[in-house]
């Protein structure tokens, strides 16, 4: 049962920060960042959200601009959800590197 309710709150949640970042990264021609995956702890107080970033190249000083704004988005996602939930997690975002890993295994896998 707890299960269930953890996999609609993380896809809610992967929803709402994916229009935030969508709406965010508009302004800044050039760049791309998908929410590939939202998990969230047993206790809905811890939100990871694993970010792909195009292009990868700033990866790292695009999150580490997201983690240092992290409260405004935290912010954000609460009025935006605010009437699905009673508390909004704390958010922690890392950067999904799978895609990098996929090229790099099928350019292995060509020589």
């Amino acid at each position: 049962m707890q299960e269930t309710r953890q996999n609609r709150i993380s896809r809610l949640l992967q929803k709402e920060l994916a229009i935030i970042f969508q709406e965010q990264t508009r302004m800044m021609h050039g760049i791309m960042v998908s929410v590939t995956r939202v998990r969230i702890s047993p206790d809905l107080s811890i939100c990871t959200a694993y970010l792909s970033i195009f292009p990868s190249d700033k990866g790292d000083e695009l999150i580490a601009n997201i983690t240092k704004n992290e409260k405004a988005i935290r912010f954000n996602l609460g009025q935006r959800v605010h009437n699905q939930l009673r508390i909004i997690p704390e958010l922690r975002f890392f950067i999904d590197d799978s895609l990098d890993y996929i090229e790099h295994i099928d350019e292995l896998l060509k020589k």
